[in-house]
């Protein structure tokens, strides 16, 4: 890259001077010519953010297939070939080829993200070519280019200040800031954060007020937004818990199928001389039993089931493992603009000489009314000075909401007057002295209907105080400045985490129609102080408790203020006064960019609120937590938090105020920009998880019952119980009708009163490996008994499978309302209510068993036979008995 990008990175063009940014980049504040902009240009490269490279399309797809559990139901596809059973190959290959195509749709989220991003660039600016100003496509834009942004442009590039009159820029997608940041051509630190580099235009930003001219500092992928989509490019994703537990489940699974066929090989070859075309039949017999081809269709149901209920408790899931993994979320990190709060701005408080009121409500919406403000002189003097000097207007919305039209700061002081109900229709105003980043107060001229004119000012609240000689009485009259009292307060105010505003006015006299800065220099009157904040959504407050109760920290990750931002966590529960945890209370960017990643590692836990934070320190932030073995969900609204929801486990955007590039990055989006929802989703989650649980218990001893009747049979040198085309029946219709009934199951009683899972845990913990082992023994022992009983009683060949078949599919019935609960008894009548689709599951299980025992097209495909009524009742009985042995090893397990 040429020395004209050079100056964008070092050294930071911020913290230098307007002449030696425009000596480094060769260029004046005349601009450039049309030649040398071309030559710049086919230098650096168009001003636009370059796409990825793709990988093929055959790769994106292939990627799909490499799983575990995918190359298991393809040998269950190629044994069942082998089998010349076409229908269940083509079947069990259509399962694998959706799940693959699932997670093929799903795929490319940080490719979406960074079209997003794109999307927020500049289509136009204006540049100085040739000494004149000009309109140029943005993607022409290059270095050294001097251009000119006003209110409602988009920033082209980022942009080095030269000139700037009463400008301020809307930056909260890049900062996380609620309040539009003001900017001055002076210098600054080259230490400072992205946020606190007022010298600087950064491109896609919007100019909110004002208007200002600039160089070119950096285009394309150099500029912050760019650094922004590099970093997105080069985040991994991480596996989910599930993944990886079905990941390891699988390969263990893998090679115990491998390893029970060649025993079974060899002892049915050395002890029992099977011929080899026997033990090949008996071998794929048992694989076909043993493999759960199931597993990943219904793991996939139960995610997509999963998927639904969140849609309606207002989460939208782009990423089905994502709905497991909310479930095994250890630590929350919340951006605190406009998640955790509301991202409107609201007036908490108005103080006076008289003492100070409390304002109720939050946003932007007029309510709840404060009439009473205007009852006391002094009080109703602030209202009027923040309702007459003010450009803001607060409009009614759709649903009851309401809208700003200006100034966030401006819409927080126009509320407060219209809760106190001040009516400015019989105010007009003859002048005002705009706001400027140099002076921070804005003064009007205004007429009321009795003929008085009065000067209103407010601003920040040390430049007033400079201004004012006098204060408003608690009767409405002047009284003495009490400097050091009113000092104090905006102390005090600024150290609950509040913006603090002043108010003043001074009379005018009769024919006064025009205001200068000069004509409010000193002598006004001091009427009050108002203190607004970004509220907390009050049902976040409510939620982070619920986590607190569930065992997931939250930590609140954002660019404003540390003392903002600490008091904003102490409101919401996050920070606490008990000095609990070892770390600080709060850490900011800059303390973070001092850190080394071992410093930040030993922090990270203890520490809940970060302050002044850049994309690249959300990365770290969340890469520390991971480090630790966190499971970590990251939410967020800016283009400032996409790299940091795509390094996270599961990445929560909102909805309606989060950009295109944040919902594009994350896998889970919130429709009501809600943090509670979050906390709704987690329960969901763990929800999922023990369903998921629930079908790998029941399926399991399915396939264990089953492997077992074959594995006896060849070990004893016994006639085969089962066929390999009945044991691809019984597999086919528990997967269709029981196993489902399970992923509807509601959430166990205090799913969200326990500690979140290890992550690294297995699926299935020891005493779930006991009772699939004891419910394959009780099943596949009940099957062996009723097939050698019948046998015994000279029952035919065909007869005394299609038993054994009922016997397994009525003991699979049975243990599914073992599994219903996971680890409470099933001996109660809630057993048998709850869950509607378990009663379908068994009458659609019952029917199809009928239609195998006695249509003649069954007994053909199937070979097998009509059986009576004795047969049935002998299943029955054994199937009961199953029921209640299982519930004994419950009982055993709880009493450890």
């Amino acid at each position: 890259m040429g020395p004209t990008q050079d100056v964008a990175t070092d050294p930071a063009p911020w913290s230098r001077p307007p002449a030696e940014v425009l000596a480094a980049l060769r260029t004046d504040d005349g601009g450039l010519s049309a030649a040398d902009a071309a030559a710049r240009l086919a230098e650096v490269g168009p001003n636009r953010l370059p796409p990825p490279e793709k990988d093929p399309l055959w790769k994106r797809i292939l990627v799909h297939f490499d799983d575990v559990l995918i190359y298991i139901l393809l040998v269950s596809a190629v044994l069942k070939a082998i089998l010349g059973d076409w229908v269940d190959f083509t079947v069990i290959l259509l399962v694998a080829v959706v799940n693959a195509a699932i997670g093929f749709i799903q795929e490319g989220r940080a490719e979406s993200a960074l079209n997003g991003i794109r999307q927020m660039l500049s289509v136009h600016a204006e540049a100085r070519r040739d000494g004149a100003w000009a309109k140029v496509d943005a993607d022409d834009v290059v270095p050294g280019d001097v251009v000119r942004v006003r209110s409602g442009d988009r920033v082209p590039a980022d942009v080095r200040l030269l000139r700037a009159t009463n400008l301020r820029v809307e930056e909260s997608a890049l900062t996380g800031e609620s309040v539009a940041a003001s900017k001055r051509v002076d210098a600054v630190d080259a230490a400072a954060g992205v946020g606190d580099r007022t010298s600087m235009l950064f491109s896609g930003t919007l100019v909110a007020a004002g208007q200002g001219v600039g160089v070119v500092t950096a285009t394309g992928e150099r500029t912050e937004i760019g650094r922004i989509q590099t970093m997105i490019s080069e985040v991994t994703s991480l596996e989910t818990p599930l993944t990886r537990q079905l990941d390891r489940f699988g390969k263990l699974l893998a090679v115990l199928i491998l390893g029970m066929a060649v025993v079974m090989v060899v002892i049915g070859r050395v002890v029992h001389d099977f011929s080899v075309p026997e033990l090949v039949s008996a071998s794929i017999g048992f694989a076909v039993a043993a493999v759960p081809e199931g597993l990943p269709a219904l793991v996939t149901i139960t995610l997509a089931l999963g998927v639904q209920q969140m849609a309606r408790r207002r989460a939208i899931t782009r990423k089905l493992p994502a709905v497991e993994t909310l479930g095994s979320v250890t630590t929350i990190c919340s951006d605190k603009t406009g998640t955790l709060t509301k991202n409107e701005m609201t007036a908490r408080l108005v103080r006076t000489a008289g003492g100070e009121l409390e304002v109720a409500g939050a946003g932007y919406a007029p309510l709840p009314a404060r009439p009473e403000l205007l009852d006391r002189p002094d009080a109703a003097a602030v209202v009027a000075a923040m309702m007459l000097c003010n450009d803001a207007r607060v409009v009614p919305g759709e649903d009851d909401d309401w809208r700003l039209v200006g100034e966030p700061t401006e819409g927080a002081l126009r509320s407060l007057g219209m809760k106190a109900g001040f009516d400015t229709s019989g105010w007009s105003r003859l002048d005002l002295v705009p706001f400027e980043s140099e002076t921070k107060y804005m003064a009007t001229l205004d007429r009321a209907a009795d003929g008085r004119v009065v000067v209103h000012v407010k601003g920040a609240p040390d430049r007033v105080l400079d201004r004012c000689t006098t204060q408003t009485a608690p009767d409405g009259t002047a009284q003495p400045l009490d400097r050091a009292f009113w000092e104090a307060q905006i102390d005090e105010i600024g150290g609950r985490g509040l913006r603090v505003l002043a108010a003043a006015r001074t009379r005018a006299s009769a024919g006064t129609s025009a205001l200068e800065a000069s004509d409010v220099d000193d002598g006004l009157e001091l009427c009050g102080l108002v203190g607004i904040v970004d509220p907390p959504r009050p049902e976040a407050i409510d939620a982070i408790a619920q986590c607190r109760d569930a065992g997931i920290a939250v930590t609140m990750i954002t660019g404003d203020h540390a003392g903002t931002a600490v008091a904003i966590g102490r409101e919401m529960g996050i920070v606490h006064d008990d000095g609990a945890g070892e770390g600080p209370a709060v850490l900011t960017g800059a303390e973070l960019e001092a850190m080394t990643t071992e410093q930040l590692r030993a922090v990270v836990q203890d520490v809940h609120v970060y302050a002044r934070t850049s994309p690249e320190h959300k990365i770290r932030i969340v890469s520390a937590l991971q480090a630790h073995g966190e499971v970590v969900a990251m939410t967020g609204d800016g283009v400032n938090d996409a790299p940091a929801l795509t390094q996270a486990d599961v990445g929560v955007a909102m909805g309606i105020k989060g950009t295109e590039a944040t919902k594009d990055a994350a896998e889970v989006v919130l429709a009501d920009d809600n943090f509670a929802t979050i906390e709704r989703a987690v329960e969901e989650g763990r929800r999922i998880y023990d369903n998921i649980r629930k079908s790998v218990l029941f399926l399991l001893p399915t396939n264990g019952a089953q492997s077992l009747v074959i594995l006896v049979a060849v070990l004893f040198g016994l006639v085969l119980p089962l066929a390999p085309v009945q044991v691809l029946w019984i597999n086919m219709i528990t997967a269709v009708t029981l196993s489902l009934g399970l992923a509807y199951e509601r959430a166990e009683p205090g799913v969200m009163s326990r500690p979140p899972r290890d992550p690294k845990a297995s699926i299935l913990d020891a005493a779930f490996v006991r009772r699939i082992l004891v419910v394959s023994l009780l099943i596949g022992g009940a099957t062996l008994f009723v097939f050698y009983a019948e046998r015994a009683q000279g029952a035919p060949l065909a007869e005394a499978q299609t038993t054994a078949v009922t016997m397994l599919a009525l003991g699979q019935l049975a243990y599914l309302f073992n599994c219903r609960f996971l680890d409470r008894s099933s001996l109660t009548v809630d057993v048998l209510r709850g869950n509607r689709v378990v009663w379908l599951s068994a009458v659609a299980l019952v029917a199809l068993q009928c239609v195998f025992v006695y249509t003649p097209f069954m007994h053909d495909w199937f070979d097998s036979a009509a059986i009576g009524w004795a047969e049935w009742g002998k299943t029955a009985g054994l199937a009961l008995v199953v029921f209640l042995l299982v519930e004994a090893v419950k009982a055993v397990g709880r009493r450890r």
